[in-house]
């Protein structure tokens, strides 16, 4: 009677890890990793000081050149989108699950890790740039982790004046004598300038990116890396438009809202003819 007891154990054991190890061969979600990679043209970004040898340098449509000294913005509202159409939204309405800040100087920034995504193929990425209205309150009650990561005194993406989000950040030197050059965007307001309850949305510098993926990314038993590229030629030489930079653009406390917008269809894309703006997909590695 023993033995048998013994037998009846072991056969149990076994049972249970032929079980998990069923499970572990098929499983029902895994991680997604976006990679940004910040460039000119086909050339990694490398920031620098106005005088700086190791900068990198970019010179466009309309022969200025100009370099980087800070380079940030904000992705969130990611959703993937099935082989057959269906969509995995990723936390869209929670900016501290769902949203980041790309920090050109802090390579851990670069890799935003998408976790628990259902088991399938993925045809298409979809990402705004900037925060969609409905979520662009500096709200720290509701969303403290964003809120604090956005607005740390080395990141400072919250707008000084108004109630919402910068969605991107670019602080730099233009011409061979080192302008500066400070182009900050987002959404704005209007209303009486303290009185919150007269805002109503001015300018909305959100734009929702869609890219086409060249492979499918095949989320199971591995988990897919996908690398976005973001050209920052089109900053000045976009699909939209050409900007030269000069006094009356190159700095927030001079551009208008409408100056703005320059930039931002450049980046962002204008919605309907260029939905894809600086982005595209450089690599789906499964």
């Amino acid at each position: 009677m023993k033995t048998l007891t013994k037998y009846c154990l072991l056969f149990v054991s076994l049972s249970v890890l032929v079980s998990c190890n069923k499970d572990d061969d098929n499983p029902v979600a895994n991680n997604v990793t976006l990679h940004f990679n910040n460039a000119f043209k086909n050339t990694t970004i490398v920031l620098g000081a106005a005088t700086s040898s190791e900068a990198t340098a970019n010179t466009s449509a309309d022969g200025q050149v100009h370099h980087f000294a800070e380079l940030k913005y904000v992705i969130s509202n990611i959703r993937l989108i099935k082989a057959d159409g269906g969509e995995i939204p990723y936390h869209i309405n929670d900016l501290d699950k769902g949203a980041t800040v790309v920090d050109h100087s802090k390579p851990q920034t670069l890799d935003y890790l998408l976790t628990n995504i259902p088991v399938g193929e993925y045809r298409q990425l979809k990402f705004g740039l900037g925060v969609k209205h409905e979520l662009n309150t500096l709200d720290e009650v509701r969303f403290p982790d964003f809120y604090t990561k956005a607005g740390a005194n080395d990141t400072k993406m919250h707008w000084e004046w108004g109630t919402g989000y910068r969605f991107t950040k670019i602080e730099g030197f233009y011409d061979t004598d080192h302008k500066e050059l400070s182009i900050h965007t987002g959404s704005t307001v209007e209303g009486t300038n303290g009185d919150p309850d007269t805002y109503t949305q001015g300018v909305d510098a959100y734009r929702d990116i869609t890219l086409t993926l060249p492979q499918n990314a095949v989320v199971g038993r591995n988990a897919p890396r996908i690398t976005i590229n973001a050209d920052f030629d089109k900053l000045l030489s976009g699909k939209t438009n050409t900007v030269t930079l000069g006094a009356g653009n190159a700095t927030p406390s001079v551009h208008t809202a409408a100056n703005m917008v320059l930039f931002v269809d450049n980046l962002g894309g204008n919605g309907s003819s260029d939905i894809s703006g600086m982005f595209s997909i450089g690599s789906v590695e499964n």
